[in-house]
Protein backbone atom coordinates (compact mmCIF):
# COMPACT_ATOMS: atom_id res chain seq x y z
CA UNK A 1 0.00 0.00 0.00
CA UNK A 2 1.42 3.60 -0.60
CA UNK A 3 2.28 6.01 2.33
CA UNK A 4 -0.50 8.36 3.63
CA UNK A 5 -0.09 12.11 1.66
CA UNK A 6 0.89 13.21 4.95
CA UNK A 7 3.62 11.10 5.53
CA UNK A 8 4.96 11.86 1.57
CA UNK A 9 7.14 14.81 2.58
CA UNK A 10 9.13 13.09 5.45
CA UNK A 11 9.34 10.02 2.54
CA UNK A 12 10.93 12.75 -0.21
CA UNK A 13 13.78 13.53 2.65
CA UNK A 14 14.53 10.20 4.07
CA UNK A 15 14.72 8.75 0.77
CA UNK A 16 17.90 11.06 -0.09
CA UNK A 17 19.35 10.34 3.47
CA UNK A 18 19.11 6.55 3.03
CA UNK A 19 21.18 6.64 -0.07
CA UNK A 20 23.52 9.46 0.96
CA UNK A 21 27.44 8.46 0.13
CA UNK A 22 30.60 10.99 0.07
CA UNK A 23 30.69 13.52 -2.86
CA UNK A 24 33.18 12.88 -5.80
CA UNK A 25 34.41 15.55 -8.30
CA UNK A 26 33.00 14.85 -12.22
CA UNK A 27 35.14 16.65 -14.32
CA UNK A 28 32.44 17.11 -17.04
CA UNK A 29 28.92 15.60 -16.96
CA UNK A 30 27.89 12.26 -19.13
CA UNK A 31 24.22 11.56 -18.95
CA UNK A 32 24.76 8.41 -20.80
CA UNK A 33 26.58 5.60 -22.31
CA UNK A 34 29.40 3.72 -20.40
CA UNK A 35 31.44 6.38 -19.00
CA UNK A 36 28.32 7.62 -16.87
CA UNK A 37 27.41 3.80 -15.91
CA UNK A 38 31.41 3.53 -14.70
CA UNK A 39 31.02 6.49 -12.89
CA UNK A 40 27.72 5.41 -10.62
CA UNK A 41 29.60 1.81 -10.37
CA UNK A 42 32.53 3.66 -8.71
CA UNK A 43 29.97 6.30 -6.36
CA UNK A 44 28.08 2.69 -5.10
CA UNK A 45 31.18 0.64 -4.81
CA UNK A 46 32.78 3.64 -2.79
CA UNK A 47 30.03 3.99 -0.51
CA UNK A 48 29.08 0.34 0.63
CA UNK A 49 32.39 -0.24 1.01
CA UNK A 50 32.83 2.53 3.76
CA UNK A 51 29.81 4.45 5.02
CA UNK A 52 27.31 3.24 3.43
CA UNK A 53 28.05 -1.00 4.39
CA UNK A 54 27.81 0.70 8.27
CA UNK A 55 24.36 2.04 8.02
CA UNK A 56 22.83 -0.53 5.86
CA UNK A 57 24.71 -3.54 7.50
CA UNK A 58 22.86 -2.00 10.45
CA UNK A 59 19.62 -1.42 9.20
CA UNK A 60 19.52 -5.56 7.61
CA UNK A 61 20.83 -6.73 11.35
CA UNK A 62 17.93 -7.34 13.80
CA UNK A 63 19.74 -6.26 16.24
CA UNK A 64 21.20 -3.31 14.79
CA UNK A 65 20.80 0.06 16.34
CA UNK A 66 17.90 2.21 14.07
CA UNK A 67 16.12 4.92 13.36
CA UNK A 68 12.72 5.33 12.90
CA UNK A 69 13.42 5.80 8.89
CA UNK A 70 16.05 2.85 8.77
CA UNK A 71 13.53 0.21 10.61
CA UNK A 72 10.92 0.64 8.43
CA UNK A 73 13.39 0.15 5.10
CA UNK A 74 14.45 -2.49 6.83
CA UNK A 75 11.34 -4.14 7.30
CA UNK A 76 10.27 -3.27 3.59
CA UNK A 77 13.61 -5.34 2.67
CA UNK A 78 12.43 -8.00 5.08
CA UNK A 79 9.14 -8.45 3.49
CA UNK A 80 10.36 -8.80 -0.26
CA UNK A 81 12.62 -10.95 1.13
CA UNK A 82 9.75 -12.89 2.78
CA UNK A 83 7.87 -12.72 -0.35
CA UNK A 84 10.18 -14.82 -2.16
CA UNK A 85 10.32 -17.44 0.16
CA UNK A 86 7.25 -17.86 0.30
CA UNK A 87 7.45 -18.77 -3.94
CA UNK A 88 9.91 -20.89 -3.56
CA UNK A 89 8.80 -22.89 -0.14
CA UNK A 90 5.37 -22.90 -2.73
CA UNK A 91 7.53 -24.80 -5.61
CA UNK A 92 8.52 -27.50 -2.61
CA UNK A 93 11.94 -28.13 -5.00
CA UNK A 94 14.99 -25.78 -4.01
CA UNK A 95 17.01 -28.33 -2.33
CA UNK A 96 19.88 -29.18 -4.77
CA UNK A 97 18.82 -26.36 -7.04
CA UNK A 98 21.51 -23.77 -7.75
CA UNK A 99 21.27 -20.35 -7.27
CA UNK A 100 23.26 -17.05 -7.83
CA UNK A 101 21.99 -14.54 -5.67
CA UNK A 102 23.21 -11.07 -7.90
CA UNK A 103 24.06 -8.05 -5.52
CA UNK A 104 23.47 -10.27 -2.42
CA UNK A 105 23.88 -7.69 0.13
CA UNK A 106 24.73 -9.54 3.64
CA UNK A 107 23.14 -12.47 2.69
CA UNK A 108 19.40 -11.93 3.43
CA UNK A 109 18.74 -14.06 0.70
CA UNK A 110 21.04 -16.13 0.28
CA UNK A 111 21.23 -17.96 3.60
CA UNK A 112 17.34 -18.64 3.85
CA UNK A 113 18.06 -19.91 0.68
CA UNK A 114 21.46 -22.53 1.51
CA UNK A 115 19.39 -22.93 4.69
CA UNK A 116 16.75 -24.72 2.57
CA UNK A 117 19.43 -26.75 0.90
CA UNK A 118 20.10 -24.88 -2.45
CA UNK A 119 23.45 -24.17 -3.93
CA UNK A 120 23.92 -20.40 -3.19
CA UNK A 121 26.56 -18.70 -5.35
CA UNK A 122 26.63 -14.94 -3.62
CA UNK A 123 28.16 -11.96 -5.04
CA UNK A 124 28.11 -8.18 -3.94
CA UNK A 125 30.49 -4.56 -5.97
CA UNK A 126 31.05 -4.62 -2.22
CA UNK A 127 33.84 -6.07 -0.52
CA UNK A 128 32.80 -5.23 2.82
CA UNK A 129 29.20 -6.87 2.20
CA UNK A 130 30.65 -9.59 0.50
CA UNK A 131 32.81 -10.37 4.28
CA UNK A 132 29.86 -9.72 6.74
CA UNK A 133 28.07 -12.36 4.31
CA UNK A 134 30.21 -15.03 4.66
CA UNK A 135 30.50 -13.96 8.56
CA UNK A 136 27.09 -14.49 8.58
CA UNK A 137 27.19 -17.98 7.03
CA UNK A 138 30.01 -18.82 9.07
CA UNK A 139 28.35 -17.72 12.21
CA UNK A 140 24.96 -19.59 11.71
CA UNK A 141 23.89 -23.22 12.32
CA UNK A 142 22.14 -25.44 10.06
CA UNK A 143 23.32 -24.74 6.72
CA UNK A 144 22.72 -27.90 4.40
CA UNK A 145 25.71 -26.22 2.12
CA UNK A 146 27.73 -23.37 2.02
CA UNK A 147 27.28 -20.20 0.07
CA UNK A 148 30.19 -18.95 -2.29
CA UNK A 149 30.29 -15.51 -2.04
CA UNK A 150 32.03 -13.21 -4.14
CA UNK A 151 33.34 -10.05 -4.77
CA UNK A 152 31.39 -9.08 -8.72
CA UNK A 153 29.33 -6.14 -10.37
CA UNK A 154 26.37 -7.65 -12.20
CA UNK A 155 27.86 -7.17 -15.36
CA UNK A 156 30.83 -9.29 -14.92
CA UNK A 157 29.27 -12.39 -13.82
CA UNK A 158 28.76 -15.58 -15.71
CA UNK A 159 27.99 -19.29 -15.54
CA UNK A 160 24.70 -21.20 -15.58
CA UNK A 161 22.23 -21.52 -13.17
CA UNK A 162 18.51 -23.06 -12.17
CA UNK A 163 17.64 -19.68 -10.47
CA UNK A 164 19.37 -16.11 -10.38
CA UNK A 165 17.81 -13.91 -8.10
CA UNK A 166 18.74 -9.96 -7.77
CA UNK A 167 16.86 -8.26 -5.07
CA UNK A 168 17.11 -4.12 -5.08
CA UNK A 169 19.79 -3.82 -7.13
CA UNK A 170 18.38 -2.05 -10.11
CA UNK A 171 18.18 1.30 -8.18
CA UNK A 172 21.47 2.01 -8.59
CA UNK A 173 21.67 1.12 -12.81
CA UNK A 174 20.63 3.91 -14.64
CA UNK A 175 17.08 2.81 -17.13
CA UNK A 176 19.05 2.77 -20.12
CA UNK A 177 21.46 0.12 -19.01
CA UNK A 178 18.69 -1.55 -17.21
CA UNK A 179 17.61 -3.73 -20.25
CA UNK A 180 21.11 -4.95 -20.81
CA UNK A 181 21.43 -5.71 -17.18
CA UNK A 182 18.12 -7.93 -17.09
CA UNK A 183 18.89 -9.64 -20.64
CA UNK A 184 22.92 -10.56 -18.40
CA UNK A 185 21.10 -11.49 -15.73
CA UNK A 186 18.90 -13.94 -17.61
CA UNK A 187 21.68 -15.60 -19.98
CA UNK A 188 22.76 -16.87 -16.79
CA UNK A 189 19.42 -18.23 -15.68
CA UNK A 190 18.46 -21.52 -17.10
CA UNK A 191 14.66 -22.06 -15.62
CA UNK A 192 13.92 -18.56 -13.46
CA UNK A 193 14.97 -15.12 -12.73
CA UNK A 194 13.47 -12.91 -9.68
CA UNK A 195 14.47 -9.32 -9.80
CA UNK A 196 12.73 -6.67 -8.07
CA UNK A 197 13.16 -2.93 -9.06
CA UNK A 198 11.94 0.70 -7.95
CA UNK A 199 8.78 1.15 -10.12
CA UNK A 200 8.51 4.41 -12.18
CA UNK A 201 5.34 5.76 -11.00
CA UNK A 202 3.70 9.57 -11.17
CA UNK A 203 3.82 9.17 -7.43
CA UNK A 204 6.98 7.58 -6.80
CA UNK A 205 8.58 9.64 -9.21
CA UNK A 206 7.76 13.00 -7.05
CA UNK A 207 8.94 11.76 -4.00
CA UNK A 208 12.22 10.89 -5.66
CA UNK A 209 12.26 14.29 -7.12
CA UNK A 210 11.69 16.42 -4.23
CA UNK A 211 13.72 14.16 -2.24
CA UNK A 212 16.73 15.11 -4.07
CA UNK A 213 15.69 19.16 -3.01
CA UNK A 214 16.99 17.63 0.91
CA UNK A 215 20.32 15.52 0.25
CA UNK A 216 21.54 16.19 3.65
CA UNK A 217 25.14 16.94 4.58
CA UNK A 218 26.63 15.04 1.47
CA UNK A 219 25.93 14.22 -2.09
CA UNK A 220 23.39 11.30 -2.79
CA UNK A 221 23.96 8.49 -4.84
CA UNK A 222 21.92 8.32 -7.81
CA UNK A 223 18.62 6.30 -7.64
CA UNK A 224 17.37 5.26 -10.58
CA UNK A 225 12.88 3.99 -10.92
CA UNK A 226 12.05 1.68 -13.81
CA UNK A 227 8.69 1.80 -15.41
CA UNK A 228 7.54 -1.99 -15.03
CA UNK A 229 6.45 -2.05 -18.90
CA UNK A 230 10.31 -2.06 -19.67
CA UNK A 231 11.46 -4.20 -17.14
CA UNK A 232 8.46 -6.82 -18.58
CA UNK A 233 9.88 -6.09 -21.82
CA UNK A 234 13.66 -6.82 -21.29
CA UNK A 235 12.13 -10.07 -19.76
CA UNK A 236 10.48 -10.97 -22.83
CA UNK A 237 13.26 -10.10 -25.32
CA UNK A 238 15.53 -12.98 -23.59
CA UNK A 239 12.56 -15.32 -23.58
CA UNK A 240 11.08 -15.24 -20.02
CA UNK A 241 7.33 -14.72 -19.29
CA UNK A 242 5.95 -13.15 -15.59
CA UNK A 243 4.98 -16.00 -13.61
CA UNK A 244 4.74 -13.96 -10.39
CA UNK A 245 4.12 -10.74 -9.36
CA UNK A 246 4.35 -8.87 -5.56
CA UNK A 247 4.51 -5.16 -4.63
CA UNK A 248 5.76 -3.86 -0.99
CA UNK A 249 5.22 -0.31 -0.19
CA UNK A 250 5.82 0.81 3.64
CA UNK A 251 6.16 4.32 4.89
CA UNK A 252 9.97 4.92 3.34
CA UNK A 253 10.78 1.49 0.88
CA UNK A 254 9.29 0.31 -2.07
CA UNK A 255 9.86 -2.41 -4.77
CA UNK A 256 7.90 -4.61 -7.29
CA UNK A 257 9.02 -8.07 -7.32
CA UNK A 258 8.81 -9.92 -10.37
CA UNK A 259 9.22 -13.72 -11.24
CA UNK A 260 9.53 -14.91 -14.71
CA UNK A 261 10.63 -18.17 -15.82
CA UNK A 262 11.64 -19.27 -19.38
CA UNK A 263 8.83 -19.60 -22.28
Amino acid sequence: ANPLVALSLLALCAAATAFSAPSRAVGSRVARGAVHMADDKAVVQQYFNTEGFDRWNRIYSEDGEVNSVQKDIRNGHQQTVDKILTWIDADANIAGQTICDAGCGVGSLALPLAMRGAKVTASDISDAMVEEAARRAQAMGGLKVQPAFSQSDLSALSGRYDTVTCVDVMIHYPTEEMAGMVRHLASLADKRLIISFAPKTWYYDLLKKVGELFPGPSKTTRAYLHPEDEVVKALEASGFTIQRTEMTGTNFYFSRLLEAVRA
